[in-house]
């Protein structure tokens, strides 16, 4: 299946336990390679991340899962530092 990156711009980010993440703001892109390497992160729900001197998040493109209406992201233990507290 082919999609315009464009059309990433603004996706929301959720975890595969159901936990918003962020929106999409851009895309790194690996010219060499031609391939996608991560997606960069606004709107970052500080509930789960507790940043400091924020540059910025990059969600490398090997942890989503999916992308359609959303885009779904693996849930990685420890990664995230509030939400419900629980990772099972």
């Amino acid at each position: 299946m082919e999609t315009q990156i464009t059309e990433l711009f603004g996706l929301q980010i959720y975890t595969d336990k159901g936990m918003f993440v962020g929106e999409v703001e851009d895309v790194v892109i690996d010219v060499d390679q031609k391939k996608i390497e991560a997606l960069v992160v606004s709107k970052v729900n500080d509930e789960l991340f507790e940043l400091k001197n924020f540059k910025g998040l990059k969600i490398p493109y090997r942890i989503i899962s999916a992308i359609d209406d959303i885009v779904l992201i693996r849930h990685l233990p420890g990664a995230f530092t509030g939400g419900s507290g629980e990772d099972e």
